[in-house]
């Protein structure tokens, strides 16, 4: 991966990503329910390994599961195994595996691996494929907005603890804004004013 592609998950000065401040008044007052995606082949990929279909339903199952899989293929076992919930702010969480230790603090230097992707579908980034996770300061703005508030929590959104998995739904506002990411000769790896998603797992604080 390459430099560029490597500094997607960054932030740039804040201008340049207005903060959401609702003044509109056309986000949701509360924390609300989407509804769950449609269920994918993730029942045949676990019964043609394992011969049970209700090996999905479990999640100790699927927490054990993980250790056994490559990161692309948790992936697809894992969707539309949760339903994401939106905050005020427009950024929307699912967490697929809660996690065992202790939370992310605000400053803390933390790693974590993450695959982004387009609406789409399409990835844009992943640090499995370097085979390295990103480290950085959380809440300390060296990342863009939807990390910080989809790791830290919020008031709606719960802080991701050490071995959790999330999906985030970011909208522009707490991306990549107008501007998009990645842009060259009049083409973006992120177009402007894209919502893109991240699939983050919190290794833990370094």
């Amino acid at each position: 991966m390459t430099s560029r592609a490597y500094s997607l998950v960054f932030s740039t000065p804040n201008k340049q990503y207005p903060k959401n401040d609702n003044k509109n008044g056309t986000l949701p007052p509360k924390a609300i329910k989407i509804p769950p995606q449609q269920k994918s082949s993730s029942n045949t990929i676990i019964s043609n390994l394992f011969g049970r279909r209700e090996f999905i339903s479990s999640g100790v199952h699927l927490g054990i599961f993980t250790g056994y899989l490559m990161p692309t293929q948790f992936a697809e076992a894992v969707k539309g195994a949760c339903e994401f919930t939106v905050s005020p702010s427009g950024l929307a969480f699912c967490d697929l595996i809660v996690g065992f230790g202790p939370p992310a603090a605000q400053g803390q230097l933390i790693k974590a691996h993450y695959v982004g992707k387009l609406e789409d579908g399409k990835v844009f980034d992943s640090s499995y494929s370097r085979g390295k996770p990103l480290t950085f300061r959380v809440g300390a703005g060296e990342v863009i907005k939807g990390w910080d508030e989809g790791i830290l929590g919020t008031d709606e959104i719960p802080p991701m603890v050490t071995g959790g998995k999330r999906k985030l739904r970011i909208p522009p506002e707490l991306g990549y804004g107008v501007r998009g990411a990645g842009c060259r000769g009049g083409s973006c790896i992120i177009p402007p004013n894209s919502v893109f998603f991240f699939d983050v797992e919190f290794v833990g604080k370094v």
